[in-house]
């Protein structure tokens, strides 16, 4: 026997019928993202792509003694884009969990410096949020991940502290490709507040990328990188500007101590800093092509609390077609 379909679209079957669809179809539309994003960040050559929909600012702001300022809201600050204000659709207090990476040189010449730079970044685990989440990078003259493949990210410092001693020091430096996959990797990370810590003691001299790639790189991420540069009075690379300059591009902190003692006092103010830090995003207005950096400027400004300055990156460069590609092994 056969049974017509009542094609009136106010029958219970064209009912039920919507309200499957209704369903289903954002549910597939999420499987097809996921699956996209999965692929995405699949172990291997790692694509550097970043979405601006959002442009995610690190933001500390101080007080003419250098304290930093908490308290404020989002009604306190301004931000300009090449000159045009923006509307704050992100704002979030100081101290909410931030995805960091530790970079740490492990080229031959910082063998006898290993030991106090694990107990330093060890100092900047224990100073930060609980909630945080990190992972390692090391790197000499080839780039791996220090936690297991299995374990992306953690905030337990036994399994940093075996992630950071995983790699004896030898070797040259490949300084710009662990950066590189140390800003990939952060993009894995669910927290707005994301930062890079990089330890080294030398110029690059084994990396695949250059100096000007990582920049861009740095300058089209959310990041801010944090950096301790281990030289003497002997140093003649190019290691220090190039620190500094990632460091100012990306509204980050660029050290270098005249002691390895030192590194420990550095670590912890990073992670107070971090802290202390506010997070403010907004979807650029009028969108913007890529390839072009687009300066921007934070502006403060709240009562009884007198003259403020403020720390961020120096602006951002949207994703232009080209991308870039670097290897890392577990």
């Amino acid at each position: 026997m056969s049974h017509a379909i009542n094609r009136n679209e106010s029958s219970p079957f064209f009912t039920v019928l919507k309200a499957a669809v209704a369903v289903v179809l954002p549910v597939l539309l999420a499987l097809a993202v996921v699956t996209e994003a999965h692929q995405a960040n699949t172990p291997g050559d790692y694509t550097i792509s970043v979405n601006v929909g959002l442009v995610v600012l690190p933001v500390r702001v101080t007080n003419q003694a250098g304290d930093s300022v908490p308290g404020l809201d989002a009604s306190d600050f301004r931000v300009l884009e090449a000159g045009r204000p923006q509307q704050i659709t992100l704002f979030e207090p100081e101290d909410v969990p931030a995805t960091v990476g530790l970079v740490v040189d492990n080229s031959g010449s910082m063998r006898t410096k290993r030991g106090g730079v694990i107990a330093a970044d060890l100092a900047f685990v224990k100073s930060s949020n609980p909630r945080d989440q990190m992972f390692v990078v090391n790197f000499n003259q080839s780039v791996s991940l220090g936690l297991p493949k299995s374990i992306p990210f953690t905030n337990d410092p036994l399994q940093l502290r075996a992630a950071l001693s995983k790699v004896w020091p030898s070797g040259n430096t490949a300084l710009y490709d662990a950066i590189a996959a140390g800003l990939q990797h952060l993009k894995a990370g669910t927290g707005e507040r994301k930062a890079l810590i990089v330890v080294t003691d030398g110029g690059d001299n084994a990396s695949q990328l250059k100096f000007h790639d990582v920049l861009k790189m740095a300058e089209a991420s959310n990041a801010a990188i944090y950096a301790i540069g281990l030289v003497d009075e002997n140093f003649t690379d190019e290691n220090p500007r190039v620190l500094r300059d990632l460091a100012k591009a990306t509204g980050g902190q660029a050290y270098f101590p005249t002691s390895l003692a030192e590194t420990t006092n550095i670590t912890e103010q990073i992670a107070h800093d971090i802290r202390e830090q506010y997070t403010i995003g907004y979807v650029p207005a009028p969108p913007v092509a890529g390839g072009k950096f687009r300066p921007i400027k934070v502006l403060v400004k709240a009562a009884g609390v007198g003259r403020l300055h403020v720390q961020t990156r120096a602006g951002y460069l949207p994703p232009s077609e080209p991308t870039l590609a670097v290897s890392t092994a577990r």
